[in-house]
């Protein structure tokens, strides 16, 4: 009967050691393909953030190259066309006349 505990034992002990083992080893693998669960998600960022990012890198390497530097104010996307605009408002009027005939429904 004692052997038979010291057998059960040892198989504990030695689960307990492969448990770890393969814990590493699934870590290290997560780390080698970058899915590691110890950082936290990528963030994305906004058009906006962007083309202020991208304005000030040029505004960089233009007062680097000694050219006019250009005020990132200044620089202003496209602008939308009145008939674009008209476009736009008509099908969200049509989005909302559809949600509130949804709702009213129900």
């Amino acid at each position: 009967m004692a052997n038979l505990r010291s057998v059960i034992k040892d198989l504990e002990q030695e689960r307990t050691r492969l448990g770890a083992q393969l814990e590493r080893l699934s870590h290290a693998l997560s780390v080698l393909r970058g899915t590691s669960n110890h950082h936290p998600a990528t963030r994305t960022i906004s058009a906006a953030g962007r083309a202020r990012i991208a304005a000030a890198q040029r505004a960089r390497w233009a007062k680097s190259k000694g050219q006019k530097v250009v005020s990132i104010a200044a620089r202003k996307g496209h602008t939308m066309s009145p008939a674009a605009r008209k476009r736009m408002v008509a099908a969200q009027k049509a989005r909302w006349a559809k949600w509130r005939k949804a709702h009213k429904a129900a």
